[in-house]
């Protein structure tokens, strides 16, 4: 179906008056990227918030454990700062379980000073040190410091350091982290707040509801997210993303088949294609020779003769029907390999053609945000008895991101459809019969996305009272349809395509209709200082930033574009996007 045949389209999702009630909750929701009344599910870590997220989960475990702080340390770290899960382990199989799974050792009852000899001997450097200048763990095993600390550093610049053991043979108790730091602090500062750090980021680095935001350059955030780890998010720099995969945000596609699109659509591999439909590899060179003529024998520039049918080499005495001394019977394999080969390629081309135009849309569309900011202007200004505009504005952010579902679609249509994932798990006749359903909700939503689109660009600032009015219900009414549209969309591949099949590694992010949600940032207000080291690290890392006198966080907050200071609220491939 052409662009322009969308508005035509006999398929067209027409607007109910039973819709009456959902039209005004649209007409009524002013900022259009407002996220859900039980508030956002995701947080936004800085380099400031960090030790106060990490805090928090210590907390936790240091009161429900009775435990030090290094110890619920290592024992999240153990369980990748899954607080539930530790728990659970807590509960079902016991302290001593926990403790010893994890390398734990509680010493309730140390040696008093008194009770060690002066002088102890290091089974490591095998010398007799002074007491004073040994260490003795948890765990009660004592060495020299010395060794202790050469085992430190050796251990952290292996990337060990969340979890550096006790030098004793099979001992499976972790080093003391108070311990670790006052040794190392002493004659390597440098290395005590590389460990210091590295114990830090382990909030982020082992802890699966945790994630860097993937921006570049960084942004030196992180999203923290409370429900479900399947979902796409918005950081506060403005970057939108799966929070799973770190790539664009790409729903309806599932993250394996985003990943193999965007893979097909970077490295070209249709032009592969399509020389395997048009060329033929020379049997001496194996450069690609393409055809010009009908003679089925065929000379490559490096003097090589071929038959252009099987590939063969080949003296040069033919005629117009035969090759002296060659003869094959491939031809009829060779030629449903071409032919396959160039369904392949066509089939693709439809799908790239279809994705790319509604990217191109929405760059095109993207401009619309100023245009009508200008026309709210000039319509607010006239004597007229209709002031709240924001109807326009919620309109263009339905058109957006309808725009990025349906781009996503036919990505996901490409491999839902085709051979590449799914071929053993469907038979012919259900393939066919899915796709057909599929597509009948992709040619509605499109059509009624390409109404509202038209429709927004009508120049309402030079219309009367009533033809506004009536403007404004048509926005209205499309954007419920699209909304239900989606959701119907969403639905449909979550029920009746993907969740029936056997293969269960293909799941999507589930619709919002609000838009992608943006993570509100985690608050920042502590009067006690943060490392300064661990500190400046971050600094160096994720570029510089600020506090107020409370010790407040006021980082640059998400970035607001046109349409009366709302947030911009749409995700397509960044290539495609106008940013500035």
């Amino acid at each position: 179906m052409e662009m322009e045949d969308y508005a035509s389209s006999d398929e067209d999702y027409h607007y109910d008056s039973d819709q009456d009630d959902s039209v005004e909750a649209y007409e009524n929701d002013e900022d259009y990227a407002l996220l859900s009344s039980k508030g956002p599910t995701t947080k936004v870590i800085t380099k400031e918030s960090l030790l106060v997220a990490q805090k928090e989960d210590l907390r936790r475990v240091m009161e429900m454990l009775s435990v030090r702080e290094q110890h619920a340390r290592t024992l999240l770290i153990y369980h990748r700062w899954d607080v539930e899960k530790l728990f659970a382990v807590y509960v079902d199989k016991g302290k001593a379980f926990l403790f010893g799974e994890a390398g734990v050792t509680v010493d309730e009852h140390p040696d008093s000073d008194s009770s060690l000899p002066s002088t102890v001997m290091c089974y490591i450097c095998m010398e007799d040190v002074a007491r004073v200048e040994t260490t003795r763990m948890d765990c009660s095993h004592c060495f020299c410091n010395s060794c202790w600390i050469e085992h430190f550093i050796v251990k952290i610049n292996e990337g060990q350091s969340k979890r550096i053991r006790c030098m004793q043979h099979k001992c499976n108790s972790i080093c003391d982290e108070a311990v670790v730091r006052t040794l190392l602090s002493r004659k390597h500062p440098d290395m005590a707040e590389k460990y210091e750090r590295f114990l830090l980021e382990s909030y982020i680095e082992d802890n699966k509801r945790v994630k860097w935001c993937p921006s570049t350059p960084h942004c030196g955030n992180a999203i923290r997210v409370e429900d479900d780890e399947l979902c796409e998010v918005e950081c506060s720099c403005g970057l939108q993303f799966c929070f799973r995969c770190l790539s664009e945000a790409h729903s309806p596609c599932s993250c394996l088949m985003w990943e193999l699109w965007a893979k097909k659509c970077r490295d070209e591999s249709e032009t592969v294609n399509w020389i395997t439909v048009h060329t033929k590899p020379c049997p001496k060179c194996h450069k690609p020779v393409e055809k010009n003529g009908g003679c089925n024998l065929v000379s490559c520039i490096c003097g090589q003769a071929f038959c252009w049918l099987c590939g063969g080499a080949t003296g040069r005495e033919h005629t117009w029907s035969s090759i002296a001394g060659h003869s094959c019977g491939r031809y009829k394999e060779q030629e449903k390999t071409a032919e396959r080969a160039k369904r392949d390629l066509y089939r693709y081309m439809h799908y790239h053609n279809r994705y790319k135009a509604h990217t191109d849309s929405f760059k095109i569309e993207s401009k619309l945000k100023e245009t009508i900011q200008g026309k709210i202007a000039i319509s607010e200004e006239k004597d007229s008895t209709l002031r709240d505009y924001s109807w326009v504005n919620n309109g263009l952010s339905r058109l957006f991101r309808s725009r990025r579902v349906l781009s996503y679609s036919y990505a996901f249509a490409f491999y839902m459809f085709g051979d590449e994932l799914f071929k053993e798990e469907m038979t012919e006749a259900q393939r066919e019969i899915k796709q057909n359903l599929f597509e009948d909700q992709q040619q509605q939503l499109e059509a009624n996305v390409e109404k509202l689109s038209k429709i927004l660009e009508e120049p309402f600032e030079t219309f009367s009272d009533d033809k506004v009015v009536e403007i404004r219900m048509q926005i209205l009414n499309l954007s419920t349809i699209i909304d239900k549209l989606c959701q119907k969309m969403y639905e449909c591949i979550e029920n009746d395509l993907l969740g029936s099949l056997h293969l269960g590694i293909h799941s999507i992010a589930p619709y919002k209709s609000k838009g992608i949600e943006r993570a509100s940032e985690l608050s920042v207000c502590w009067n006690n200082k943060v490392n300064t080291g661990v500190t400046a690290e971050l600094d160096r890392a994720s570029g510089s930033g600020s506090s107020d006198d409370n010790g407040c966080s006021s980082r640059k907050r998400a970035r607001k574009d046109g349409l009366g200071g709302g947030f911009f609220d749409l995700n397509l491939p960044a290539e495609f996007v106008d940013r500035n």
